[in-house]
């Protein structure tokens, strides 16, 4: 649980500011107020690349709080600038990072329950809340956040969205 938690979600934390990064280069390289891109969206009802960033480090955040039972932290909720989004991805991964595999590795059967902006809730198993609707949530976030900064023009392959991959290697006897 806490590799396909904490795991997955400080990899691609890391892809994602990576990404932001790209998108700096961009702006610069174009003359153009990054601004620009950060309210940029694919479609006029789909939230714009800084709420699918945001949204992104919220399900990681939240499902590795649920997961730990503990309280997660508070990023904001202004409106921020990339130095302001990157500080709140590196802030989360700070966040899922701390949180000890004994933690997150009990709850598997526990009864979670993630509650929506809107107030509604909804209870899960910690493998359920993971697997089905937080990891899944945080990838389509990602994802289009992604898909945001290519039809912007940013020079991007899916190398920049994958990130480095973490090779593991068995302890050899």
């Amino acid at each position: 649980m806490h590799q396909s938690s904490v795991g997955v979600f400080t990899h691609f934390l890391g892809s994602m500011s990576d990404l932001l990064d790209h998108a700096v280069a961009y702006a610069e390289t174009r003359k153009i107020d990054p601004s620009i891109l950060l309210r940029a969206r694919l479609y006029p009802n789909m939230y714009d690349l800084a709420r699918q960033v945001a949204e992104a480090n919220r399900h990681a955040i939240l499902a590795c709080a649920l997961l730990a039972g503990v309280d997660p932290p508070v990023l904001g909720d202004t409106e921020p600038d990339i130095a302001e989004l990157k500080a709140r991805i590196a802030a989360a991964r700070d966040f899922v990072g701390s949180i000890e595999p004994l933690q997150i590795d009990a709850a598997a059967d526990k009864e979670v329950v993630f509650t929506f902006r809107n107030g509604s809730t909804r209870k899960f198993t910690g493998r359920s809340l993971l697997l089905t609707f937080s990891v899944p949530q945080f990838f389509f976030h990602l994802t289009t956040a992604y898909d945001i900064l290519r039809h912007c023009g940013v020079d991007l392959v899916k190398k920049d969205f994958l990130g480095t991959p973490n090779s593991e290697r068995k302890p050899t006897q």
